[in-house]
């Protein structure tokens, strides 16, 4: 791996503070102009670098602070990019849906400027820890609307599509380490939801096969990583879905195991492992010896605290299949998504995280 593992990680969105909901919204409205808003979320990056560090963690995000969600500020950067409504809806275990909106191709995908290198470069300013970048996957642009996610007349050629897409992330790759980031996630869900066997089922109502339909996406994911600069470490967080504590699918990684952990040209795996929509940790035979995994044990859809000896036996459950050293802790998901945030508060998402930096220490040392 390009550089020493995070023992102590997390997925990267953290809940938005008042001050920042406030700003949101004030801006929107035209009460709060450009640089006051920024000002106020420098001020709310700072102070949650601060927490995250406190925390014991190894690796630090800004909270993806100046994003409405996880993927959205991709969408806005990128040329060619809008939002429409999901063909995929949240749900829980009440059954209650939610739909969302999600990437759209209405015109040729450029990258005409930095996406995440302004959320970078302050991030480094601040952060006494390894910075982490974020970003969504290749398949997040391509999945969510099924056969009517890219405007035809614009992509009659799917090969071109997955070119322009891959060229932009190239680029960005490139830019985030030319400014000395050592760590980028990309956070994917398409590759995840397929271990559902209902989502399989649907896709394939729509006339895509999900085998091929995996093997284009570990060759899109391939193509956006290729040629990336010496020192970047690539995480890949495989995600089910997360939005204010609800989910769009269920299943462990069996189904996808044996081409994803081998195959993706990722240095580490962050997985989903809070629940039992999870499965076990067999999938992991799958990992090869260069690869590293971060099991996502802790919650962030619920306040509720794991106990410690609990999450100290599942990480030894999981060295059956991966060595300690190759193995870290993290929550199994981003804490606020969106800016509505998961169904906790501010001083539950630190005792979550505080319990991160602590199995870490018991875990390794």
């Amino acid at each position: 791996m390009a550089c020493a593992i995070c023992r102590a990680d997390h997925i990267g969105s953290l809940l938005r503070p008042r001050a920042i909901k406030d700003a949101y919204k004030a801006h929107a409205q035209g009460a709060l102009d450009d640089a006051g808003f920024e000002a106020v979320q420098d001020k709310a990056i700072r102070e949650v670098v601060r927490m995250q560090e406190a925390a014991g963690l190894d690796a630090v995000t800004d909270g993806e602070f100046r994003r409405q969600s996880w993927f959205a500020a991709f969408v806005e950067a990128v040329d060619g990019l809008t939002h429409k409504e999901t063909y995929f809806n949240f749900t829980d275990d009440a059954h209650s849906d939610v739909p969302t909106k999600v990437p759209h191709v209405e015109a040729p995908i450029r990258r005409t400027h930095g996406i995440t290198t302004h959320e970078f470069d302050f991030l480094k300013g601040v952060a006494k820890k390894t910075p982490k970048v974020t970003m969504p996957s290749p398949s997040v642009i391509h999945f969510f609307r099924g056969q009517d996610g890219i405007d035809k007349g614009v992509y009659p050629d799917m090969e071109r599509f997955w070119a322009d897409l891959a060229a932009v992330y190239q680029a960005e790759i490139a830019d985030l380490a030319h400014r000395g980031c050592t760590y980028v996630q990309i956070d994917e869900v398409p590759m995840a939801l397929l271990c559902d066997a209902k989502v399989r089922e649907r896709i394939a109502a729509w006339g895509w096969d999900p085998a091929k339909l995996l093997d284009t996406y570990i060759r899109a994911t391939n193509q956006a990583l290729a040629g990336r600069p010496e020192g970047v470490t690539v995480g890949m967080h495989m995600c089910r879905g997360n939005f204010r504590g609800r989910w769009i699918g269920t299943g462990g990684y069996d189904w996808v195991a044996e081409r994803v952990f081998p195959e993706v040209d990722v240095d580490l795996f962050l997985l989903e492992y809070d629940s039992e929509r999870a499965g076990d940790f067999a999938p992991l035979r799958f990992v090869p010896a260069e690869k590293a995994v971060v099991l996502g044990l802790i919650s962030s859809k619920t306040p509720k605290l794991e106990p410690m000896e609990g999450l100290l036996k599942r990480i030894d459950a999981a060295s059956r299949y991966v060595p300690m050293e190759r193995l870290a802790v993290s929550p199994q998901c981003g804490f606020g998504t969106t800016v509505g945030g998961a169904p906790m508060t501010e001083d539950d998402e630190k005792r979550k995280l505080a319990l991160v930096g602590e199995v870490a220490r018991r875990a390794w040392g």
